[in-house]
């Protein structure tokens, strides 16, 4: 996508006002392909905000002062216990400072114009300057928008991860001093 439009995305915390707005953009086939129920999403947001979950931080994408999507950020060391390696051995062998980065765009029409890969490259750069060195996503590998989206943001994929979990692709983010 063009360099304005980066310009005009910024990042803000999600708040207690927004849930309505996220139930609606989770509801939607675009989401649901990926995401799961509504509902429990929603409830896993709540539980972001008002502090029942520290280790994930919900914000909302915006894009020239409007809401235009979801992105999240997780703490990878509280989550490499047994009811979570069970499922995703992999987050045993990356850093447990590691963070990992979710989202998605609020709506179906704004997908594959470049809107996600700037949105998620800004975040990841934020996150490096916040001091966190290895930033994961961890898309299904069937996900081929999603996927090549976040390597045009910066993402590759981890080779000695790669096929170690059924249905995820461990990708690190790689700063590319040129697209800064």
């Amino acid at each position: 996508m063009s360099a304005p439009v980066s310009h005009d995305i910024a990042f803000r915390p999600v708040e207690a006002g927004d849930l309505p707005l996220l139930a609606r953009w989770v509801a939607q086939p675009h989401w649901q392909e990926w995401w799961g129920d509504p509902e429990t999403e929603v409830v896993y947001i709540r539980d972001m905000i008002e502090g029942r979950d520290g280790t994930c931080s919900p914000f909302l994408i915006t894009l020239a002062g409007t809401p235009a999507g979801y992105i999240q950020v997780w703490r990878v060391g509280p989550h490499q216990i047994p009811a979570w390696t069970a499922e995703s051995p992999w987050l045993l062998e990356v850093p447990a400072e590691a963070v990992g980065v979710d989202l998605s765009l609020a709506d179906a029409q704004r997908l594959s114009q470049g809107i996600g890969s700037a949105a998620l490259r800004r975040f990841a750069v934020n996150l490096l300057a916040q001091g966190h060195r290895t930033i994961l996503i961890d898309p299904d590998p069937g996900n081929a928008r999603a996927v090549a989206a976040y390597r045009k943001a910066g993402f590759r994929p981890v080779p000695h991860l790669e096929g170690r979990t059924p249905g995820v692709l461990i990708m690190q983010f790689q700063q590319d001093p040129d697209l800064t």
